[in-house]
């Protein structure tokens, strides 16, 4: 089999010939660091606003490389082009929220341009831009089918939260609902119109990107969960496999509260099983695993940053063997290969899989 046909007998809970590999998220110092152990020519760990045309380049091409080098069998990608610079500390996005900088990982939201009904009223939404999927069109080209290709797209929560600021989103739930559903048609209406581009630029996957717990509990309550925000992401599921995608939930955090919501709701997995807030995955597949593909679960909390090639080795196999019987498993880290993993340890984690993944490994 190829990468593209292990991920969708897996999403479909098939026994691929063996479990198959997904990288969900990687930032720029792995990529590099990684890189580094398969090509040259690489420049120093820096984020991608600070290198230059030839360096943005020689990145974007060692992560595909990385994905044919160690067999991975989905790709991964998101929006590109935006975002504008405010600032050498901000960037501003097509919407109009403002995020800062991190040295750590992805931008943070600290500027939201919907505070209430009156800034709705005199608000324009942007339209999806067909540009803004290149990642998209460079790995189908490069990839040329044998990889699946997945889209994050940001959901309902994500989306209203970033425009309204999350504290001000959940006062409104309780102040003014209706606000909070004007905001989440809007932005569901730019999810399902870009939805069309998607699969015609060839994608296989939807990941609807949707954080809504910390490792404890939900953010909201399941009753504010179904109202405010399911019904929306719903939409996306259900268009997502009349066009015949996939689609994938994701979400950090302790999802228990929530889950049979979601497996309601008609997703084909979840992703990305944050051991640390009680997503076991020998539980979640004895309570779903008939019902929805399980994509994650290996530590990048502590294990990948701060663990030895011999416990992710380890980890690997005791997931494999938790959650791959019968099919319904891929494999990937528990949130995303961020600046602070160990890149040998990321490689032990690749190799890993094809040593303890084959069928009757």
């Amino acid at each position: 089999m190829n990468g593209k046909e292990r991920i969708m007998n897996a999403l479909n809970i098939r026994e691929p010939d063996r479990v198959p590999l997904y990288i969900h998220g990687i930032n720029e110092a792995p990529i590099i660091g990684i890189g580094r152990e398969i090509t040259d020519g690489l420049p120093e760990p820096k984020e991608f606003h600070e290198m230059n045309d030839q360096e943005k380049v020689k990145l974007l091409d060692t992560l595909f490389l990385l994905h044919e080098h160690f067999d991975v069998d989905g790709f991964t990608s998101f929006e590109i082009g935006h975002e504008v610079e405010v600032d050498a500390g901000h960037v501003a996005d097509d919407w109009g929220v403002v995020y800062t900088r991190s040295h750590h990982g992805l931008p943070v939201a600290t500027g939201h341009p919907i505070g209430g009904p009156g800034d709705l009223a005199g608000f324009t939404p942007p339209r999806p831009n067909r540009g803004h999927l290149i990642l998209l069109d460079l790995g189908r080209d490069r990839f040329k089918g044998e990889k699946a290709l997945f889209w994050l797209m940001r959901g309902t929560f994500v989306r209203s939260w970033r425009l309204m600021g999350m504290e001000n989103l959940m006062v409104q739930m309780f102040d003014n609902p209706e606000f909070v559903h004007r905001v989440a048609r809007m932005v569901t209406d730019y999810n399902l119109e870009q939805l069309d581009m998607l699969v015609d630029a060839g994608l296989d996957v939807l990941v609807v990107e949707d954080d809504i717990a910390d490792k404890f509990s939900p953010l909201i309550s399941p009753k504010q969960y179904s109202e405010f925000i399911n019904p929306y992401n719903k939409e996306l599921v259900d268009k997502a496999h009349r066009m015949g995608l996939k689609a994938v939930a994701h979400s950090d955090g302790n999802l228990w509260p929530l889950l049979d919501i979601m497996l309601e709701t008609g997703y084909d997995g979840l992703n990305p099983l944050e051991p640390q807030a009680g997503m076991e995955l020998k539980k979640l597949k004895a309570h779903c695993g008939d019902r929805l593909c399980l994509l994650g679960n290996i530590d990048c909390v502590d294990l990948l940053p701060h663990g030895t090639v011999g416990e992710v080795d380890n980890a690997v196999r005791q997931a494999i063997g938790d959650a791959a019987d019968g099919g319904g498993y891929i494999l990937c880290d528990s949130n995303s290969l961020h600046p602070g993993v160990d890149p040998l340890n990321c490689i032990a984690m690749f190799e890993a899989v094809k040593k303890y993944g084959a069928r009757n490994a």
